[in-house]
């Protein structure tokens, strides 16, 4: 897939700009704090209805205006769409498809992205609803369905924790009791497609996290994936820094394991959740487990090992979502990223993407970016295109 054009019309600090944008490789030069990021986390939000930097659709729209608007044309084959969004704040947001209205949680069926920023060291170095979040957002760019998994767990999440708080407050009575059985029912069906969702997903980018890591650090430092389940760990609200190895599993589970597992945590801990007021186990409390030679990447990974690690995560997201798309390469998006690398790694990102149909780049020191990745290049300043030598 690639975007042929974009336009944005008071979307951060982009008054209008309109911009060709060409296959392989494209360059956004311009000194920091210009808008090159704007500009790319704008089609970002176009494939997850989010943005890699804040979690409030209002901080997108320019100050003083109403509404913000991020329209994209992208080809496929012989294939065009025009995909567009509005982003309001006073009103819900509105998505178009070739000026056919849809809703917007259907816009990441038609165009995909993987975005690498700076943030993304708080996969490797920071909490687990950071990696929780990576690993969801991922789900959800393969099977769009998984948003409405994700969205209905986390209301039964919040109604039986509002239920478990009720009890503690008045006294457990039985009623309350039989109605918590009900959510737990529901919780644990979509808790558990969610789970094994998870957990196929993980087995599935394990090999080419190991596979990317090494052509980016150059060497091998046995990178590997795993999944931290709180449903099989021995104790429940223990800190991540100790979490039980025995609930940790590599590769893909059954779906009836996972079922009966948390039915039986659920039960275990009913006493502890009803002193506590809160769900204690369950996907909202699983990790994404990353390790460099059998050691845990958050604590031990080194500057550079962490930047590798981070790196490989996204290059094997967009391999994976590739490998089954039906429109092509996911865009892929590298966002300030090269000024963080010696030389040597450079080198190495610059062939791990090259065959890539569009990358993205952004960089505010034009050497910064090896030559190859330079085909056409944009300068930006103050939220204009100031020449585009494409």
């Amino acid at each position: 897939m690639i975007v042929t054009h974009l336009t944005l019309s008071d979307f951060r600090n982009y008054r209008s700009l309109d911009i060709d944008l060409a296959p392989g490789s494209n360059l956004f030069v311009g000194s920091n704090g210009q808008g090159k990021t704007n500009l790319v986390e704008s089609l970002g939000y176009l494939s997850t209805l989010g943005s890699h930097r804040v979690s409030s659709d209002q901080a997108m729209i320019r100050q003083g205006q109403d509404s913000a608007i991020i329209r994209a044309r992208l080809a496929f084959g012989e294939r065009e769409i025009l995909a567009e969004v509005q982003l309001n704040r006073a009103s819900a947001n509105r998505a178009q498809v070739n000026r056919v209205a849809i809703k917007t949680r259907e816009l990441p069926r038609y165009f995909s992205s993987v975005i690498f920023a700076p943030e993304d060291l708080a996969l490797v170095r920071g909490e687990p609803s950071g990696r929780r979040r990576f690993l969801d957002e991922l789900l959800v760019l393969r099977a769009p369905r998984m948003s409405g998994v994700l969205a209905d767990y986390e209301r039964v999440l919040k109604q039986r924790n509002t239920l478990l708080k009720s009890a503690r407050a008045s006294g457990v009575r039985e009623s309350q009791l039989s109605t918590l059985d009900i959510w737990d029912d529901r919780l644990v069906s979509l808790g558990t497609e969610l789970i094994v969702a998870r957990s196929a997903l993980v087995a599935e980018l394990a090999p080419e996290v190991a596979s990317a890591y090494e052509a980016v650090a150059g060497q091998d430092h046995s990178a590997a994936l795993s999944t931290y389940l709180s449903i099989l760990a021995s104790s429940a609200g223990s800190d991540d820094d100790e979490q039980d190895a025995a609930a940790t599993a590599t590769g893909a589970i059954a779906q009836d394991f996972v079922a009966d597992a948390f039915r039986a945590a659920l039960a275990r801990l009913r006493r502890t959740e009803l002193d506590r007021g809160l769900t204690l186990v369950g996907p909202h409390r699983d990790d994404l487990v990353l390790s460099l030679n059998g050691m845990p990447a958050r604590g031990y990974a080194s500057h550079g090992e962490s930047w590798s690690f981070a790196l490989a995560l996204k290059l094997a997201s967009a391999v994976v979502l590739r490998r089954e798309s039906s429109v092509g390469d996911p865009v892929l998006v590298l966002d300030d990223v090269f000024a963080e690398l010696d030389e040597s790694r450079r080198g190495r990102l610059a062939a791990a993407v090259g065959d890539f149909e569009q990358v993205l780049i952004t960089a505010a020191v034009f050497d910064d970016v090896p030559e190859e990745l330079a085909a056409h290049v944009v300068r930006i300043r103050a939220g204009e295109v100031i020449e585009d030598a494409g």
